[in-house]
């Protein structure tokens, strides 16, 4: 099932916030590190927070903070290095994936679905071989990695009506062209049209990431799986992290996710299948990732100012955001506020954040980093659906407050 990524309208709430906890002298990190006690404060479970536990990992000027809050369900401590699953961050390792093969020339972020995945896209023609259907127009590498490729929602998960369809399906595997048919070429009513042409607009779409992993594959002649852990993983000694490849197994030690069954009561729900982009990750093994992703340890200078470039029109503005329920902060509200494979955040001072949100049944999780790396956010609540407070509350005390 697809869980919308609201963060950067879910982080405008951070603009509304109280102030943090005033941390006492002995409680701070050496000067210009974390402020232990506003993170620990932060962290902590208060009325109306979710029933569920809580992890991060605050870095400031090369001091780190770990932090967790307990399982108020199980009543027992969640270690602040436990995994959790990592929801669309997933999109962060196949986009960096992309842009090596990019690097290697084995890739154009300018040449088409089309060419590396020819039949994919519906050109026109029915099963029956009879005319009438959508014809999609050639859609870029680049557009499936920055959301301006135009494609119809996706269509992927459990066809469910609540939540306790949600649990009892939840360890259901999907495969990525099993996703890419049932939303571009449904068995049931007409196949969907584009919903804005490609390049002219911006807008969230987990099949579009879908169809990038099928690129990988197709390019490589490996598994997704092999591909990210062979250039990402073992090159980062990320031991934590792993593809689960449908698995729905938690290592140990775990943070719990939870949700919400029609009683109301919380169920475990951690384990459970997926699709083959589906992760396992721990905050430091992501920070870790988020460090060297940004300071071109992973991407040569061309492909890392790929992966910081927002989205532009022939005139060089901004390609406006489809609807109003994203890219909702700042000056340019409204515009285009996802590169190829991370989020734009902007702070009042005028500073971007880079990173990315990410949920799965149970969890909801982010990371993040000023552009300079001098501060940095990893974390996780078992918990689905919306961005939660405790990481509001983080986000608040790491970085400052956002523009409005």
């Amino acid at each position: 099932m697809p869980i919308a990524q609201r963060a950067a309208l879910a982080l405008t709430g951070l603009l509304l916030a109280a102030g943090t906890t005033p941390a006492l002298a002995a409680d701070r990190a050496p000067s210009g590190g974390p402020d232990r006690a506003a993170l620990s404060a932060a962290i902590a479970a208060r009325p109306g927070d979710p029933l569920a536990g809580a992890i991060a990992r605050v870095t400031v000027d090369g001091h780190a903070w770990r932090g967790s809050d307990d399982d108020p369900v199980s009543g027992q401590p969640v270690p602040s290095d436990a995994a959790f699953r990592i929801g669309s961050i997933n999109k962060t390792f196949v986009a960096a994936v992309l842009l090596q093969l990019a690097a290697e020339q084995r890739i154009s972020l300018d040449g088409t679905v089309q060419q590396y995945l020819p039949g994919v896209l519906p050109d026109g023609v029915l099963p029956d071989g009879s005319t009438g259907g959508p014809a999609y127009q050639p859609i870029t590498v680049r557009q499936l990695l920055d959301h301006t490729s135009g494609l119809p929602p996706v269509k992927e998960g459990p066809d469910v009506k609540d939540n306790d369809g949600m649990i009892a399906q939840r360890f259901r595997v999907e495969t990525l062209e099993e996703v890419v048919q049932r939303t571009l070429r449904p068995t049931t009513g007409p196949w969907p049209e584009p919903v804005f042409a490609p390049g002219t607009a911006q807008l969230y779409n987990n099949v579009n990431y879908r169809l990038a992993g099928l690129l990988v594959e197709r390019v490589t002649g490996h598994s997704l799986r092999q591909e990210v852990t062979t250039r990402i993983l073992r090159p980062l000694h990320l031991r934590h992290t792993e593809l689960t490849d449908g698995a729905p197994e938690m290592p140990e030690p775990h943070l719990t996710g939870y949700l919400l069954d029609t009683a109301h009561v919380p169920t475990d729900v951690s384990e459970q299948g997926g699709n083959p982009e589906s992760m396992v990750s721990t905050p430091a093994d992501l920070d870790r990732f988020l460090r060297a992703l940004l300071d071109g340890e992973l991407l040569p200078p061309q492909q890392l100012h790929d992966l910081l470039t927002l989205p532009r029109d022939a005139s060089g503005q901004l390609v406006p955001y489809h609807d109003s329920d994203d890219c909702q902060l700042g000056p340019d509200k409204g515009k285009a506020c996802y590169s190829a494979g991370l989020l734009a955040l902007p702070l009042a001072d005028g500073t971007l954040l880079w990173g990315k949100s990410g949920h799965d049944l149970g969890y909801s999780d982010g990371f993040f980093a000023t552009a300079d790396l001098r501060k940095r956010l990893v974390y996780s609540v078992g918990v689905s659906g919306v961005t939660p407070p405790q990481a509001l509350r983080l986000a608040a005390v790491t970085f400052g407050p956002f523009a409005r």
